[in-house]
């Protein structure tokens, strides 16, 4: 490609054409992971709680009390996280960075006076950022798969509302992990509105069936009030030592040989 204006042929990184190419697909995804990698480590993030949840659900919708809840939820946290530093949250409210259940998350974070994480993601009908992420924290990712990479690699801690397809998505892909310890520290997820993920998931149902053991049940927590999901929260991580680095990783096992 050609640079018009000195006739000189453009560099390669700055070729738009062949950025968006199948040829520089590879170039797309490594970005994806050391663009958040250098502003995670610049911004000092350490940890995460993540929260899943619909888009769909609005403040004042017919289920706006799970909006109201996570918005509640994520205020606490960041509150807790900031008492326990002086200098950085400890743990970051993260979200997908969008409306709904993601807005809510952040906006509590960000009434709280924390730092609050947004991972947004291309869609063709636009996803956009919510007005309550930390600017230096707002990311939009073009692949999914890395985008649920950045949510598992920071994650201690799960917090899944009510949601549809995507939610599922990345409630199943957190589960797996767990139930194949490909990562090397517990994560605890904590499902938010027993009535509404029993009548989705009969998880107890899979266990009868013999496609999960029954001790992957353990995996999941349910939660129907913001204070206890608090104490939940609290109680899985008060033994866990303080992070050594910033971000604290948490690192992919190797199957056994």
């Amino acid at each position: 490609m050609s640079d018009a204006s000195n006739g000189r042929s453009a560099l390669a990184y700055k070729d738009e054409r062949f950025l968006e190419s199948d040829d520089a697909r590879p170039l797309r995804i490594l970005a994806e992971y050391l663009a958040p990698l250098a502003a995670f480590q610049r911004e000092s993030v350490r940890e995460t709680i993540v929260f899943f949840g619909s888009a769909r659900i609005t403040e004042n919708g017919p289920l706006g009390l799970y909006y109201s809840a996570a918005r509640t939820l994520a205020s606490l946290v960041t509150e807790w996280s900031k008492s326990l530093s002086t200098e950085q949250d400890t743990y970051v409210v993260c979200s997908g960075g969008g409306g709904g259940i993601m807005e809510a998350a952040n906006r509590g974070a960000h009434e709280a006076g924390g730092r609050t994480i947004g991972l947004n993601i291309g869609l063709p009908h636009e996803q956009r950022p919510n007005p309550y992420i930390t600017p230096a924290l707002s990311f939009e990712f073009r692949y999914f798969f890395m985008r649920k990479l950045w949510f598992a690699h920071l994650a201690r801690a799960v917090v899944v509302f009510p949601g549809g397809f995507g939610t599922l998505d990345e409630l199943s892909e957190l589960l797996t992990l767990m139930q194949t310890k490909k990562l090397e520290r517990a994560v605890p997820i904590f499902l938010y509105g027993t009535q509404y993920w029993n009548e989705v998931i009969n998880f107890e149902a899979l266990a009868r069936h013999g496609m999960i053991s029954p001790e992957d049940l353990a995996l999941l927590q349910f939660v129907d009030t913001p204070e206890r999901a608090l104490n939940a929260i609290q109680n899985s991580l008060e033994a866990s030592a303080p992070p050594a680095g910033c971000p604290q990783f948490a690192g992919s096992r190797r199957p056994p040989e």
